[in-house]
């Protein structure tokens, strides 16, 4: 499927608002792709209120939603050096029943991702800066997930 960023933050937004919990999204693609984008998006839907800053440096930020019980989780383990350091993050309480968890760069976790999960992969059209491909697989047994939006290209 291939979304501009408008879609991509119309989907992510109907994730937020719809999507089952506890949930884990693992969003893979290169820098640029619009992990961040879709992240934000997702909650924004969700009824995030703060900003939303790419946990890059952090690795994880916790944030309550106003329109959900439960708290999103955003996690960029770019800077990972290894997935066991994600023990010291608190990985074992991830996906705590009314959780959202977004992970960017899920490839770095390695085995210690969950096993029910959905994996987003985005990736930048050639020629065509404003266009993602986008794909989407179900890993195990995760809660259904919102359709695309219509409006796509």
């Amino acid at each position: 499927m291939r979304l501009d960023e408008a879609g991509l933050r119309q989907w992510g937004h109907r994730i937020g608002r719809l999507v089952d919990t506890p949930v884990a999204l693992c969003l893979e693609g290169a820098l640029g792709a619009g992990k961040s984008v879709l992240a934000r998006a997702i909650g924004e839907g969700a009824g995030v209120e703060e900003p939303m800053p790419s946990p890059s440096f952090n690795l994880l930020f916790r944030y309550p939603m106003r329109d959900r019980d439960g708290e999103l989780l955003h996690l960029d383990l770019y800077r990972l050096d290894r997935a066991e350091e994600l023990w010291e993050l608190g990985w074992e309480e991830a996906g705590a029943e009314g959780q959202i968890v977004v992970v960017e760069w899920p490839e770095r976790a390695g085995t210690l991702l969950p096993r029910d999960r959905w994996l987003i992969q985005l990736a930048s059209v050639p020629d065509e800066p404003a266009l993602r491909d986008v794909a989407v697989t179900r890993v195990g047994s995760p809660p259904e997930l919102p359709a695309f939006p219509m409006r796509v290209s």
